[in-house]
C-alpha cells in the first residue's frame, strides 16, 4: 500500500460531514481527492521522509505564510517545488481539528484552481 488508509478515511469522513462531494483518484503511488475536478489534496507515504504526509493545494497567496510552520515542507517530486502545492507532515494533521485545517484551507482555494486536462474520473 502506498498509502495510509485511515488517513484516508478520516478526510473520507470529514469530506461527508463538511457535505462536499469528492472523487478519488489513486496516482503516483498515493491517493489524490478531487472536487469539481480539480486536485483538492493527496496523501501518500514519502520515502524520502520515510512516512505520510498530506499534499494540500493551497494556492499561491498563503503558500509562503504556510511554508513557515514547521510541521510543513516544499511540495518537491522533481527537484523543483510546485508553488502553491505543500507537504504537511503528520504533526500537522494527527489531531482532527488539525486535518480539519488543511481541508477548510485547500476549499477556500479550490473555486479559484484550475481544472486538470485530464477527463474527470469518479
Amino acid at each position: 500500500m502506498a498509502y495510509d488508509e485511515f488517513l484516508a478515511d478520516r478526510i473520507r469522513q470529514q469530506l461527508r460531514d463538511k457535505k462536499v462531494s469528492f472523487t478519488e483518484l489513486k496516482m503516483m503511488g498515493g491517493l489524490c481527492f478531487k472536487v469539481d475536478n480539480k486536485m483538492l489534496y493527496g496523501i501518500h507515504i514519502d520515502k524520502k521522509y520515510g512516512d505520510s504526509l498530506l499534499m494540500a493545494r493551497v494556492g499561491e497567496q498563503v503558500y509562503l505564510e504556510e511554508l513557515k510552520k514547521r510541521e510543513c515542507l516544499p511540495m518537491d517530486f522533481t527537484g523543483r517545488p510546485m508553488r502553491g502545492y505543500i507537504f504537511v507532515t503528520p504533526n500537522g494533521f494527527d489531531m482532527d481539528i488539525h486535518l480539519s485545517y488543511w481541508i477548510d484551507l485547500c476549499l477556500a482555494f479550490n473555486p479559484f484552481a484550475k481544472a486538470s486536462n485530464s477527463k474527470k474520473k469518479n
